[in-house]
């Protein structure tokens, strides 16, 4: 197993890994990034503004009602629910994963425009999942998937579970713990797809989220990636990745012009050949 190496010299962006070492929820407390999204108390709030993400993406939208983030994707899909609709207990005690993120809504929404053929007869698994947005909007959408699969670290295990529950996707979509870096689980079948949102954040993890992308996927395994550009650590993360993948940014998404202003990209990732 590969362990966090908290050494790694990269200048300034050492202090900036000690304090979320200190204080993880540290950039909650920027309302200039979460408006809309969620309070820095960890509870989930409407937006104030029409510029937010989350109210202008296409065929996206979000309320909060009951004291859950719900989430509404409109789609020309037959067979799946019009809207789509998602529900999120969403928690800050257990770290900045148990909250919802904008890539995550992204790539959610991505995905349900592609539509439900693409899934089909496909295992699916996301990293990262935090509160499973993804995995959820995956496990309503792909009726005809073999599987999909949330997984985290144990802490976001049970706000996983609730959500499942929540959206009555038991024996559809499953929790599993996956700590990046170590070995795959066993009862975690090798994914067709492998989707993963607002992962790229602490520099610590970033060998061990590339090991485990590596020991997920082949030649053949789809990958989505969605992420904020943040630091300038952010280049370390991809100097790592291209010793494994090579990618492209993902351009068919009729959301790229909104998001792209918040730097935020979608790309693709491509497992390079033995």
């Amino acid at each position: 197993m590969l362990e966090l190496d908290l050494n790694i010299p990269c200048g300034d962006v050492a202090l900036e890994e000690k304090l979320d070492l200190d204080d993880p929820l540290r950039h909650l407390k920027d309302d200039s990034e979460l408006e809309g999204i969620i309070a820095s108390e960890g509870l989930a709030r409407a937006s104030q503004s029409m510029s937010e993400l989350l109210t202008v993406l296409p065929q996206q939208s979000h309320s909060v009602e009951d004291g859950l983030l719900k989430f509404s994707f409109t789609h020309e899909w037959e067979s799946v629910p019009r809207p789509l609709s998602i529900s999120l207990v969403v928690d800050a005690s257990p770290g900045c994963g148990g909250l919802a993120w904008p890539a995550g809504q992204i790539l959610a929404s991505y995905l349900v425009q592609k539509g439900p053929e693409y899934l089909q007869d496909k295992n699916v698994l996301e990293l990262g999942s935090g509160t499973g947005l993804v995995g959820l909007a995956v496990g309503v959408l792909a009726m005809e998937a073999r599987g999909t699969w949330i997984t985290d670290q144990a802490p976001l295990l049970p706000i996983m579970t609730r959500n499942v529950c929540l959206n009555r996707l038991e024996g559809r979509v499953h929790v599993a713990e996956l700590n990046w870096g170590s070995s795959i689980p066993e009862d975690i079948p090798l994914p067709d797809v492998i989707l993963a949102a607002d992962c790229v954040y602490f520099e610590p993890a970033f060998p061990l989220l590339v090991k485990t992308l590596s020991d997920l996927s082949t030649s053949k395994t789809d990958i989505f990636f969605c992420y904020k550009k943040r630091r300038k650590a952010d280049k370390r993360f991809f100097n790592m990745l291209r010793k494994h993948f090579s990618w492209k940014e993902v351009l068919d998404d009729p959301g790229r012009p909104i998001y792209s202003r918040e730097a935020i990209t979608m790309i693709q990732l491509f497992k390079l050949k033995a």
